[in-house]
């Protein structure tokens, strides 16, 4: 298990630059949504194209960075670099980040090699306007919600051995901002394209009839 100091620094620069990168991914998502889509586009779109796009770059950057440190022998804990930084940071609020554990690995695998791409796919649906996005963004949505379950569940139902929630850092914006946002959005989707998808079952069954 990964150790940590007894004392740890609130905030360090590893922190810093960090959440720095995050918000720098948020901003080139929204540069893209005014870039590729049409300038009356609704906002629920413009909303779902930032997300999906900032989805994407998380699952391709920092998170496969994390499976690359964390595969084929190598862990996060041993590994040295920029991405290295990053995930032992993170690691002092969940500590299976740091030692490769399979479970975690195994939904990253699903992850980067999955969800990756899938956003990506919705992104170009999304700029060609094409509806049957909504079917592949319930599927994405779901696959979401269920690694996020899968992540934390096995941790609560054994008594969180391995997350530290010290201090407010590692409790409110690792653990549960960092992840609450991928629980929260992807249910807005959900909800988003049914209603999408549910009218336009409604108005052909109607056109049927008459």
């Amino acid at each position: 298990m990964l150790e940590t100091t007894t004392s740890p620094q609130l905030f360090t620069k590893t922190s810093a630059g960090s959440l720095a990168a995050v918000a720098t991914l948020g901003l080139v998502a929204y540069v893209g949504s005014k870039t590729l889509l049409p300038k009356n586009a609704k906002w629920q779109d413009r909303f779902t194209f930032i997300w999906l796009a900032f989805d994407a770059m998380i699952h391709f950057s920092f998170e496969g960075s994390f499976l690359y440190l964390s595969t084929f022998g190598r862990q996060v804990s041993t590994s040295v670099g920029p991405f290295a930084e990053l995930w032992k940071e993170y690691a002092r609020a969940d500590f299976r980040w740091g030692f490769a554990d399979e479970t975690v690995v195994s939904l990253e695998l699903l992850t980067v090699l999955g969800a990756g791409p899938m956003c990506c796919y919705i992104l170009k649906q999304l700029v060609k306007d094409d509806p049957a996005r909504h079917y592949w963004i319930v599927v994405l949505s779901t696959a979401e919600l269920y690694g996020g379950w899968m992540t934390f569940c096995p941790e609560w139902l054994t008594g969180s051995p391995n997350l530290d929630t010290s201090n407010p850092l590692y409790l409110w914006v690792y653990l549960v901002f960092m992840n609450v946002i991928w629980v929260a959005i992807p249910f807005w989707l959900m909800y988003d394209s049914y209603g999408h998808i549910a009218n336009s079952l409604r108005s052909n069954t109607r056109a049927k009839r008459e």
